[in-house]
Order: C-alpha cells, then sequence, then structure tokens
C-alpha cells in the first residue's frame, strides 16, 4: 500500500446558508465548531441539505489519491448505525481500502455540517460522535508497517487514547506526514503540534494562517527561516498567493490556480494533500507535486463537495 490515512471518519453533511446564518448562530465564517449531539440537531432542523457524503479531511484526501490510481487505505472510527455504513460504503465505493473493524458502540458515527456562503467559504460544525474516541486498539499495525506511508490529521488528535493512536502509528511507519487541519486545532494543542513538527513527523502540510500561529510569527519571511532551520518537508498552501515547500535550504514556489470560477471552497486543502503526496510516491520532483496539489485543489473549489467525481 502506498500511503495510510489516520483521521476523522466523518460523514459530511453540505447544506448552502447565507451569511446571517452563521451571525444567527454565533459561528465564525472559515473556521471549524466542535459541539455535542443536541446542538448539531438544533442547527440540522434548520437547515436544507444538498448532499451526503462520507468524509473527514484525511479521508477526502485519501480518495483524491484513490482517484489517482494510488493504492491507499484509511483508518477511522465509526458506528454499526446507518451512517456508519453509509460512510464505509462510501469509502469502499472509491476503492479504498477501509481498514478499521466497526462495532456497536456507545457514541454514534460523527457528523460535520459543512455550511457553504455565497462567497463559497465553508464554516464547519461538527459532532465527532466515536470519531474522536480512536485508540491504539484501532490501529491496524499490519496496514501500517506495509504502507510506504501514513498520513495523520490534526483534527484527530487530542489527549488521551487519540495521542496514543498517533504514537502507536507513527512508531510503527516508515514516513509519517500530518495536516495541521485547522487553526483552531494548532491554538489548541500548539505545544503537542510543535512537538510533532519538530520531533516526530517528516513532512508537514499547513495553510499560512496555521503555521503562522504556530510558531507565533506574523511575518511570512519568519516561517521561511523556520522551515529552513527544521530539516523537514513543510508545505504551505498561501490562498491566492499559490503554495511553497521548504526542504533545507531548498524554497520551491508554485502558482495559485488562474481563472478558476470558484463555487467551494470544501476540500481544496485535502484534495491539494492528495495531489502532493501522489507526486511525493510517484518520485516526481517538488515542484511537479505543488503542481499536482494545485491542479487538484484548482478543480475541487470549482464544484459543490469534496469529491471529483
Amino acid at each position: 500500500m502506498k500511503i495510510l490515512g489516520i483521521g476523522n471518519a466523518i460523514v459530511d453533511v453540505i447544506c448552502k446558508v447565507e451569511d446571517q446564518y452563521l451571525t444567527d448562530n454565533e459561528l465564525i465564517k472559515s473556521t471549524m465548531k466542535l459541539v455535542d449531539e443536541y446542538e448539531f440537531k438544533k442547527l440540522l432542523s434548520t437547515l436544507k441539505i444538498e448532499e451526503t457524503i462520507s468524509g473527514g479531511s484525511i479521508a477526502n484526501s485519501i480518495v483524491g489519491l484513490s482517484q489517482l490510481g494510488n493504492d491507499v487505505g484509511f483508518i477511522g472510527k465509526i458506528n454499526t448505525d446507518e451512517l456508519g455504513q453509509k460512510y464505509e460504503d462510501g469509502l469502499v465505493k472509491e476503492k479504498v481500502q477501509y481498514l478499521y473493524k466497526k462495532k456497536e458502540e456507545t457514541s454514534p458515527t460523527g457528523t460535520c455540517l459543512i455550511l457553504i456562503t455565497p462567497d463559497a467559504e465553508r464554516t464547519m460544525v461538527t459532532f465527532l460522535g466515536i470519531a474522536g474516541k480512536i485508540n491504539e486498539k484501532d490501529i491496524n499495525e499490519k496496514a501500517v508497517k506495509e504502507s510506504e506511508m501514513i498520513f495523520l490529521e490534526g483534527y484527530l488528535w487530542d489527549e488521551g487514547e487519540p495521542k496514543s493512536a498517533f504514537d502507536k502509528a507513527m512508531s510503527l511507519s516508515k514516513i509519517k506526514a500530518m495536516s495541521l487541519s485547522d487553526q483552531f486545532c494548532v491554538n489548541r494543542h500548539k505545544n503537542n503540534f510543535l512537538d510533532l513538527v519538530n520531533n516526530k513527523l517528516d513532512i508537514i502540510f499547513a495553510n499560512e494562517q496555521e503555521i503562522k500561529s504556530l510558531i507565533s510569527v506574523n511575518n511570512f519571511d519568519d516561517v521561511i527561516t523556520f522551515g529552513k532551520q527544521l530539516g523537514k518537508m513543510v508545505i504551505i498552501t498561501r490562498g491566492e498567493k499559490g503554495s511553497i515547500a521548504i526542504k533545507n535550504d531548498e524554497v520551491i514556489e508554485c502558482e495559485s490556480g488562474k481563472n478558476l470560477k470558484i463555487i467551494d471552497l470544501t476540500g481544496a486543502g485535502d484534495l491539494f494533500a492528495a495531489g502532493f503526496l501522489h507526486g511525493f510516491i510517484n518520485n516526481f520532483s517538488i515542484k511537479e507535486s505543488l503542481d499536482k496539489g494545485t491542479e487538484m485543489s484548482s478543480k475541487i473549489i470549482q464544484k459543490v463537495g469534496a469529491r471529483l467525481n
């Protein structure tokens, strides 16, 4: 297997809303908010559902990699409920090896409301359910050892059982990549994420805001300096400014896609990571890998949802 993803198994519920809806419900545009089941159902009752799909950030990337012809797998925790079955079926349909044996749980399968405003920005409201309770017993040792690399999700990291799952997977894997996922995650787990970045990971994906928050700087030149000193592969997306890869003293830049009809930014970072990792594991140059990431993210933001087909 080329890449094994480990992340939140979340069923995405995509809805279109006006900006006023975010204001009325005290939601901050372009962020992710964790809620309990009661608040989730309360919001859901006020919305019209456009689409329901097997999601989660790393799962989106893994599906993208599968669609590019790579042999990939995914580990994420679900229940035996209806949504859990839909989730598993959705990944299997995309030729992703689903390497988690589901069982009846006390919490339901995780769900995420993806609220798309007219400017194409997406705001997420997530009820993690059982997804956030992954533990080291859920990690398929054989799959980790047999994969060329693992791709971890910052959203999933938390003290306790998720941390033990991360530690086990990293101890068994050859190459370790991770997405910082969200500025909310970075701020919440800054010291732990810094430890992962400095000492345990080989490849780090972040957007400009996330990496600046991680190292507490305002100037992007300071990010470049940090990346050069780190000695790892750091991949940073910068929206209209394109993307950049830093490895030792090498800094490679890539322009963003041009003349795009942006409809929905959901999955932009996930599909960028898919494109880049496709290049990386198939021996593309760093520039070619950035180009592939840009191609994938450019395609996904011109349609609704995080699936190319």
